[in-house]
This record gives structure tokens, sequence and C-alpha cells, in this order.
């Protein structure tokens, strides 16, 4: 009989758990209110976090948009990360951390369905890098080591993914498509993505030294 293949959201919901705990700057973070799906690919993104909500976790803003709501097992989400191909091709565990955390720092320290103003990539410019890169090493010092082999996998795993995806917000009764308002389980199914992690490199062994030429 063939192995199981491993449910990854299980590692995405650890891992975010983790990073919550043990990062000061994440403190904020509910894992339980972010959904993790793998999606499409874009251009050479590897993920990309969604808000589901408006400021303060409302559903309709003062202009009278309203964002679907995102319910699962009873709970709303505020949060939707999307990993792309390029997040399970070819790429390392070290690789695959640092984009969960890249995207969790997109979202807003009042942790309400929002994204942090500040923390856009028109923003910031090269220094959203050189501000999550010391972030991303002191975790990596103190990430467990088996959620560092659940990221390191190779070969197929089960991972959410939308049999139906929300849209953006919309004006209520301004289109004659019907709109679902609200999105749970019944909108998601197990898709198969496969993991392709590079081998790491074995050490070179050290050859005999060349004579000392007097």
């Amino acid at each position: 009989m063939a192995p199981r293949r491993p449910n990854f959201n299980k590692a995405l919901r650890a891992l975010i758990r983790d990073i919550a705990a043990q990062m000061p700057e994440f403190g904020h973070v509910k894992a339980s209110r972010v959904l993790v799906v793998a999606g499409e690919a874009r251009r050479t993104s590897r993920g990309t976090v969604k808000p589901l909500c408006f400021r303060g976790g409302k559903s309709i803003d003062r202009t009278g948009r309203r964002k679907p709501i995102v319910r699962i097992r009873g709970r709303r989400m505020l949060y939707c990360i999307t990993l792309r191909p390029l997040f399970f091709r070819g790429s390392t565990a070290r690789a695959r951390i640092e984009t969960v955390i890249h995207e969790l720092f997109h979202c807003s320290r009042r942790f309400d369905g929002t994204l942090h103003s500040g923390r856009r990539h028109d923003v910031l410019g090269r220094d959203f890098a050189r501000r999550l890169r010391p972030i991303v090493r002191r975790y990596l010092k103190v990430c467990p080591r088996e959620l560092k082999a659940a990221f390191a996998y190779r070969g197929e795993v089960r991972v959410l993914q939308w049999l139906e995806r929300p849209g953006h917000a919309y004006i209520p009764g301004a289109s004659r498509v019907r709109v679902r308002k609200v999105y749970t389980e019944d909108q998601l199914f197990y898709g198969i993505a496969r993991m392709v992690t590079p081998k790491p490199r074995a050490p070179r062994e050290a050859g005999p030294r060349p004579p000392k030429i007097h």
C-alpha cells in the first residue's frame, strides 16, 4: 500500500502558531484565523496574503462595499495566504519558512483582517527585505527540528485549494450576477501538490595538501 500523503496544512498551522509564540513581532497573529491554500502561479511570486476584512474586522465599509465572509469550522478567517507553485517546486525549507514569515509580516498589528500600511513593498522598497532578513534568521535559530523537516519534505502532499474562490469587495445589488456572501469548507478541497526540495550538498572532502615550495 502506498504511504498516505501528509496533510501539509497541519504543518503550516503548526509553523504559524510557533512563529506567533516565539517571535515578539508576531505575537498578535492567531493561526486559527489564517487560511492557507495552494494557488496558481503569479510571475515569480512564492506567496501572497489577502486581507478578508475592512478595518476593525468589518464586512462592510463606509461606502457600502462588502467583502465575502470566509468561515471555516464556524470561525471567520481574517487572512488568506496563497502559496504559489514556486513555493513547492525547488524551494528549500528555509525559503518556504521565510515565505510564510514574509506574508505574516504584511498583516496589520491590529490583526483585524487588514494589511499593515507601512509594510507594503511599494512603501519600503528594498528596506522590506532588510527589515525581514534578521527576523527570519532569528526564527530559524529557534524553529523546532520537526517543523524544519516538514518544510524540507520531498514528495506529494495534500493541501487546501479553492474549488470556488472568493472575489474582491463588491457593492450589493450592483451586479446582475449572483455573488456568494459566505464561503466555507464546501468551497475548498484537498488537492495534491508535489514538493521538490533540493538535497543538501554533501561537504567536500579535504584532499591532500600540495607540498610547500620553498
